[in-house]
């Protein structure tokens, strides 16, 4: 069963993500794209296991994010390592939308983009290589404290002294 990061642990990941060509849904947890979400709707309400979603980076959520609320994971794709959409992303469905359940981030994300995306609200992390998951775990912990405000810390450090 493969691997994810998950609240800084090295945890089983018990979700299938659905193919782009699929034509079914296989029973269990699955992630679906935003657009096998619409193209499946039909048939979800009959499906026996958890339901979540992965969004592009850059996709325009205002529009689209109520319906999603309510599932226990949402998950955001990063093209590639310099593509920052993300971040403002996961900082929207947390902060405006109060989304509560399991933020994903997928894709191509690097080892040293985890302490930011984790301030950014994503609490978990699925890799394209497993092999380094519990070193990644630790660089969760490279910094002390942090001057800025984020989805961890509502206050900046100069109003916590």
């Amino acid at each position: 069963m493969p691997q994810i990061l998950k609240d800084t642990q090295v945890v089983s990941d018990n979700w299938i993500l659905l193919d782009e060509n699929a034509e079914s849904i296989p029973a269990g947890n699955i992630l679906l794209s935003y657009q096998q979400w619409q193209n499946f709707a039909d048939h979800l309400s009959n499906h026996s296991g958890r339901i979540g979603i992965w969004l592009e980076g850059h996709a325009e959520i205002e529009q689209i994010i109520e319906p999603l609320l309510n599932l226990p994971l949402i998950a955001i794709n990063f093209p590639k390592f310099a593509d920052g959409r993300g971040f403002s992303t996961a900082r929207l469905i947390k902060e405006r939308y109060n989304y509560s359940g399991e933020l994903r981030a997928i894709g191509g994300f690097i080892r040293d983009q985890l302490y930011l995306l984790n301030r950014c609200g994503f609490n978990a992390f699925q890799f394209s290589d497993e092999n380094e998951l519990s070193d990644a775990a630790e660089s969760l912990k490279d910094f002390s404290e942090n001057y800025q405000v984020s989805v961890d810390q509502e206050n900046p450090l100069f109003r916590r002294r």
